[in-house]
C-alpha cells in the first residue's frame, strides 16, 4: 500500500481534517463578527472582505473534492458560452439528486473564480449551523422558511440588497426545493396531475414562485440563467462521507447559458417557462442515462491551486500547536488530561458527523410528506 493510501485509511487523518476545518472555520466566523463594524462605514469593503473570508471556509470543502478524493468534473457546454463563465452575474439552476450536488456546484464556482461570492437560496435552519451557516449570514445569503406567505417579503428584500454587490456572483438555486427521492417524486407527480402539469420522470415539480421573484429582483443585474444538470458516471451515488474517506467519483455537469432577457418578466409566464425548462432537463437526463453523455462539448476547466494552498496554510498554522499540546499531555502522564483530550476529539468527530448528516438525502426535508398529509385530510 502506498503512503497516500495508508494515510487515507487511518481514522486519525479524518480527525485531523475535521479539526482543521472546525477550528479554522470558527476562527474565520470570529473574524467575520468583527467586520460588522465596517457595514455602516463602508458596506462594499465589508462585502469584499467577507467574500475572501468565506472562500477560506468553502474552499476547504472543495479541496476535499478536488484534491483529497481526486473527483473528476467534466463540464459539457457551448464553447461560445464558456468564456463568459465567471465574468458575469448569473442565476444557476441545479438539479437536486445527490448528497454532494452542492459541493459540485461549489466546484463549478471555484473553477471560474466566483466561489467566495456565490449565493444560495437556503432553508432557514442552515443559518444556525456553525461555520457554514454563520459564514453564509455574513455573505448575505437568502434564507427562507419554505412558507411562501411568510418568506416573500424577506426574500425580496434580501435579493434587492444584492443589486449593488461589488463582486461577480452566481446565485445557486434548487428550484425543486428538496432532494429527489422516489417517495417525494410520487407525491410531486400527484400534484402535477391535479394541476394539469406535464409529468416528470427524473425531477420533482419546480417551485416557481421563488425563481420568478429571483428573476424579477435581479433583472438588469444578472446577465443569464445557467441551467445545470449534474450526474455521476457508472450510476454512482456519491456521499459527503465518501468524499471525506477519499473515494473518487466522476461528475458530469451539463450547463446551458440562457440570456436573462429570454426569461419572461410576468410571474405566470415565468412559471410556465420554468416548467418547460424542467421538461427539457428531464429529456437531457433521459439521454444521459441512455448514452452516458450530454449533447454538448465536453471540457475540463483547469483546477486552480488556491483551494489546496488555503488548506495547507491552515494545516501548518493549526497542526503544530495541536501536536505540541498532545506531546506535552503525554509527557505529563495525567490520566485526566488525556481523557479530556480524547473527549474533545470525540465531540469534534460527532460534530462533523452531524454536519454531514444535514446533507444526507434520508435526513432531507419533509416537503413531500407534508403535502401528502394535507391531501389526506
Amino acid at each position: 500500500m502506498d503512503i497516500v493510501g495508508f494515510l487515507k485509511s487511518q481514522f486519525i487523518c479524518h480527525l485531523l481534517i475535521c479539526y482543521i476545518f472546525i477550528v479554522s472555520g470558527l476562527i474565520i466566523n470570529f473574524i467575520q463578527l468583527f467586520t460588522l463594524i465596517l457595514w455602516p462605514i463602508n458596506k462594499q469593503l465589508f462585502r469584499r472582505i467577507n467574500c475572501r473570508l468565506a472562500y477560506c471556509i468553502s474552499s476547504q470543502m472543495v479541496m476535499l473534492l478536488e484534491w483529497w478524493s481526486g473527483t473528476d468534473c467534466t463540464l459539457y457546454t457551448d464553447p461560445e458560452s464558456y468564456p463568459k463563465y465567471g465574468k458575469e452575474n448569473a442565476i444557476v439552476i441545479l438539479n437536486h439528486n445527490f448528497e454532494i450536488d452542492f459541493l459540485c456546484g461549489w466546484n463549478f464556482c471555484e473553477r471560474f473564480g466566483v466561489l467566495g461570492s456565490s449565493k444560495v437560496l437556503a432553508k432557514k435552519e442552515l443559518s444556525y449551523m456553525p461555520i457554514i451557516g454563520w459564514m453564509w449570514y455574513f455573505l448575505e445569503i437568502v434564507f427562507c422558511k419554505r412558507k411562501w406567505e411568510e418568506d416573500r417579503k424577506t426574500v425580496v428584500q434580501k435579493l434587492l440588497n444584492l443589486r449593488d454587490y461589488p463582486e461577480n456572483f452566481w446565485f445557486l438555486i434548487h428550484c425543486e426545493g428538496t432532494r429527489f427521492t422516489e417517495q417525494k417524486h410520487q407525491i410531486s407527480m400527484q400534484v402535477a396531475k391535479a394541476k394539469g402539469l406535464p409529468k416528470l420522470k427524473y425531477h420533482l415539480l419546480p417551485r416557481t414562485k421563488g425563481f420568478a421573484v429571483t428573476v424579477q429582483c435581479l433583472r438588469n443585474v444578472v446577465s443569464a440563467v445557467y441551467d445545470s444538470t449534474l450526474n455521476f458516471r457508472n450510476n454512482e451515488n456519491p456521499t459527503l462521507l465518501g468524499v471525506l474517506n477519499g473515494k473518487k467519483y466522476h461528475a458530469d455537469l451539463y450547463v446551458r447559458r440562457i440570456p436573462l432577457e429570454d426569461v419572461p418578466e410576468d410571474e405566470q409566464e415565468c412559471s410556465t417557462w420554468l416548467h418547460k425548462l424542467y421538461q427539457e432537463k428531464d429529456a437531457f437526463q433521459e439521454e444521459y442515462y441512455r448514452t452516458g453523455t450530454y449533447p454538448a462539448v465536453p471540457m475540463i476547466p483547469p483546477r486552480r491551486p488556491w483551494t489546496l494552498l488555503n488548506w495547507l496554510f491552515w494545516a501548518l498554522l493549526l497542526l503544530y500547536p495541536l501536536f505540541k499540546l498532545l506531546i506535552n499531555m503525554i509527557n505529563s502522564g495525567s490520566s485526566l488530561t488525556l481523557a479530556s483530550f480524547a473527549f474533545v476529539i470525540i465531540i469534534a468527530s460527532v460534530g462533523v458527523r452531524w454536519m454531514i448528516g444535514v446533507t444526507e438525502i434520508n435526513k432531507g426535508s419533509t416537503y413531500g410528506n407534508n403535502d401528502n398529509k394535507q391531501k389526506q385530510k
